[in-house]
């Protein structure tokens, strides 16, 4: 009973510290994630230290699935992050063993719980959370100490041999109660101490210890995996790549096992008897840093890999904006940026293809205007303090992308007889063959999300509208007037062409406001 409330003392100070450090650090962490993933090595690092100071894989793999639902990462970006993530996850084991087994803090701090306590209810913002962070991580220390009490003579009760055999299957199993255990308490964390004191104890040995352990961090892979219910397609392949990488690292880690074992008791005789809880640290570290080692060179490979595996089974702009970050309106912002961006060049590569080869090419205006719907009801839920102008005036032009988005959807959906025009009005196809061109050029600028650079290809496509209109209309009046053109069908002509300049009007007031909300 003491070892169960000792263990249950572990997750509450996990719990108060990982809640402390992430309100402390957490839109930083978040922030740096997004800042320094610029490739899967710097992702790794990234993922290793947030995990490492928020003391949470759980929080940055989730992190790493909502930012890349909302477009602020890559698929391939994020791979990094879930990579490293498993590397900073074991930084609480070697807490647990050097500061909780060798150095046995639990007396000491014990005054510290008292002091974060006062703190949290004297004070408030920022001095009252490290309060709460410092009441939590002196916790861990307490249920440490708990466990280890509760544990004391429990190898009289429990022993190696009344868990599975060493051998394949009993490996099998032993791994399947590890994940089973971290799915229970939601934290590895937990796992790695419950299975450190256990083997401090005697209850169970090295190897058994250590194939409990691999199978905790393929039991940290549930919340990544249930974090991507309902987001977009590549939330989902970012989360179960999580959990394929973990199962290729447990392989890899129970073929290690062995050898393992053999080369420390080479370098360290005795080692696994007299400082077996240090061992299954390093292990742990040395696992998952093999692994992380091994897969980066073939990033690119993986990604393909989990592509082929979780197909795209809707359109790219059809992507899911995540709910959970309105709690950081920044990131909130630029997730609608980047949903609007895909929404645009849907409509761009629609207004390309009218009157092109490809004009039978059509796109779901339905789809696209639920999709609209969802976006301007996102931007509902994002509240802002007025005082912040740089916030506040992204959130404005967000507002206003969206109506002329609309607009925009309405006017496609109307498409006018174009192709009447250009047989009857020669002039017109050079100047539709400069929009298509200038067009196409717009759409690549905007995938690269250069918005100054857009924002002038649409004032230039406009400018060529606006001084081009007038001789086209009077090519128009002129065929009327030479009977080649009845004035009904001069008239969709002429309802065309002003169709085709409201057209790209919006599309100029889009990416000045694009623009400007980039800023």
């Amino acid at each position: 009973m003491t070892a169960l409330g000792g263990l249950g003392i572990f997750l509450l100070g996990m719990i108060i510290l990982t809640n402390g450090l992430h309100e402390l650090a957490g839109n930083a962490m978040h922030r740096a994630l997004i800042h320094f993933t610029r490739s899967p090595v710097t992702g790794a690092i990234t993922g290793a230290t947030t995990t490492a100071i928020l003391q949470s894989s759980s929080a940055t793999t989730v992190a790493a699935v909502g930012f890349v639902g909302a477009g602020l990462l890559t698929f391939s970006e994020s791979l990094g992050i879930i990579f490293g993530a498993n590397i900073g996850t074991t930084i609480t084991g070697w807490l647990v063993v050097l500061l909780g087994f060798k150095l046995k803090l639990s007396v000491l701090v014990m005054p510290l719980i008292l002091i974060g306590a006062l703190l949290k209810l004297f004070y408030k913002d920022r001095v009252a959370t490290i309060g709460f962070t410092l009441a939590g991580f002196s916790l861990i220390f307490v249920g440490i100490s708990l466990m280890q009490q509760g544990m004391a003579g429990i190898e009289n009760l429990v022993t190696p041999a009344q868990f599975p055999p060493d051998t394949w299957l009993g490996r099998l199993q032993l791994l399947f109660y590890g994940v089973v255990f971290t799915v229970l308490t939601q934290s590895s964390s937990a796992g790695v101490a419950t299975a450190l004191t256990a083997l401090f104890a005697g209850a169970i040995n090295f190897n058994q210890a250590a194939v409990l352990v691999i199978g905790m961090d393929v039991g940290t892979t549930v919340t990544a995996a249930i974090a991507t219910l309902g987001t977009s397609i590549n939330s989902r392949r970012t989360g179960f790549s999580h959990v394929i990488y973990n199962i290729f690292t447990a392989i890899g880690a129970l073929v290690l096992l062995t050898p393992f074992t053999i080369g420390f008791n080479y370098f360290f005789p005795n080692g696994l008897v007299e400082n077996a809880e240090v061992a299954l640290v390093a292990f742990h570290t040395f696992f998952n840093g093999v692994g992380v080692i091994v897969i980066l060179p073939f990033t690119g490979q993986f990604a393909r890999f989990m592509t082929s595996l979780i197909k795209q089974e809707q359109p790219a702009y059809a992507q899911t904006l995540d709910q959970r970050l309105l709690s950081e309106p920044r990131v909130a912002l630029t997730s609608v940026l980047s949903s609007t961006k895909l929404q645009l060049v849907e409509l761009l590569r629609f207004i390309g293809n009218l009157t092109s080869s490809k004009q039978n090419q059509d796109i779901d205006f339905v789809n696209l205007q639920l999709v609209l719907d969802d976006t301007h009801a996102f931007v509902d839920l994002i509240h802002l303090d007025s005082n912040n102008k740089t916030e506040w005036q992204k959130l404005l032009m967000s507002i206003h992308v969206l109506d002329h988005m609309q607009r925009l959807h309405e006017r496609c959906n109307e498409k006018p007889q174009i192709e009447r025009l250009l047989l009857h009005v020669p002039k017109f196809r050079q100047t539709l063959n400069k929009i298509e061109q200038e067009t196409t050029a717009l759409i690549t600028t905007i995938d690269g999300e250069d918005w100054d650079k857009a924002f002038k290809i649409a004032q230039s496509i406009r400018r060529h509208l606006n001084r081009t209109a007038d001789p086209i209309r009077n090519s128009i009046m002129t065929n009327i007037a030479e009977g080649k053109v009845n004035v009904p069908d001069a008239t969709d002509y002429m309802e065309a062409l002003r169709w085709l300049q409201r057209l790209y009007n919006h599309i100029y007031r889009i990416t000045y406001h694009l623009k400007q909300m980039d800023k």
